[in-house]
């Protein structure tokens, strides 16, 4: 088992930037593959990025280039910087952990955090 808590979500204008943290507990976190996710009103869940066990990261097309995502184990936190931020970013943010070395699907995924609210405005 795994316990998961995003932070650092809020609101922010367009063009500005947020750093998400994601603090693991449970299990070994270097044994999990990470991701995030996000959700907005009425869409579906979709991919946004993904680190192996080894820090090799992964991008949707969406996000490249204006997201980096970095994890830490030792202090079990995974990371997602956001910058160049657009209004259509505006979701809920999840973090998640898969066994699965990397995955860009969200039912490989066997936990997830509560969320995090990110919106920005334009």
């Amino acid at each position: 088992q795994v316990q998961l808590v995003e932070s650092g979500g809020g609101l922010v204008q367009a063009g500005g930037s947020l750093n998400l943290s994601c603090a693991a507990s449970g299990r070994t976190f270097s044994s999990f593959a990470m991701g995030w996710f996000r959700q907005a009103p009425g869409k579906e869940r979709e991919f946004v990025a993904g680190i192996s066990r080894n820090s090799r990261p992964g991008y949707a097309d969406a996000v490249k280039g204006r997201f980096t995502i970095s994890r830490e184990n030792a202090k079990n936190t995974v990371y997602l910087q956001m910058n160049s931020l657009k209004p259509e970013d505006t979701a809920v943010y999840y973090c998640a952990a898969t066994d699965y070395i990397y995955s860009i699907y969200d039912i490989h995924y066997s936990y997830w955090g509560q969320g995090t609210q990110v919106t920005v405005s334009s």
